[in-house]
């Protein structure tokens, strides 16, 4: 049974100890076959400590919950304001589409979607977040349903997307998803 301390400088908020707490117990359980029951993790803070000649008195800044930062972009994408979705993402973004299609701004993505569709809807079912050095890797799946462009509708479209997430932004989606299995069927008229 593991029990984890972790000694912090005042500043942090509770909901990041709370955030802390739990993906260190998370990150004990991946590597040692315990409980959750049996796994503790207790936070304690201190006043002050003295590293390298300097001498530290409050915490530094949290990062921001990386699957909260994808769904805040969705769901203003989801909305057509690509000002808001355009907060979320970093200066070098880029997103890749089925077919190698890659793009590096909104406007590129709702230009490539115009002749395509009069109407797209994602609905996201299930988010996991993964964290790596200095950001996050978010997959976000579920289905998509809307309209072709020659009317044709469609509903029950699996897709997965893979964000990459560094300070609070998104520098990467990779999108995979079964309309060209559908297109597919549409164009062998079945």
């Amino acid at each position: 049974m593991p029990v984890i301390s972790v000694t912090l400088l005042p500043g942090y908020a509770p909901e990041v100890q709370h955030r802390l707490v739990q993906r260190l117990a998370v990150t004990a359980r991946s590597v040692i076959a315990a409980a959750d029951a049996g796994t503790t993790v207790f936070i304690q803070e201190v006043s002050t400590y003295q590293r390298d000649g300097k001498v530290f008195t409050g915490g530094g800044a949290a990062r921001p919950v990386a699957s909260e930062v994808v769904m805040a972009f969705l769901n203003a994408l989801g909305e057509r304001n690509l000002d808001l979705a355009a907060t979320h993402l970093s200066a070098n973004f880029a997103m890749t589409f089925p077919d190698k299609v890659q793009m590096h701004t909104l406007q590129e993505l709702v230009a490539w979607s115009r002749p395509r569709y009069q109407s797209i809807t994602k609905t996201v079912e299930h988010l996991d977040e993964s964290w790596r050095g200095d950001g996050a890797v978010v997959y976000a799946s579920g289905c998509l349903s809307g309209v072709f462009h020659n009317g044709h509708s469609f509903e029950g479209i699996r897709f997965i997307d893979r964000f990459e997430v560094v300070d609070g932004k998104i520098e990467r989606q990779d999108v995979w998803n079964d309309l060209g299995v559908l297109l597919a069927k549409i164009a062998a008229g079945n």
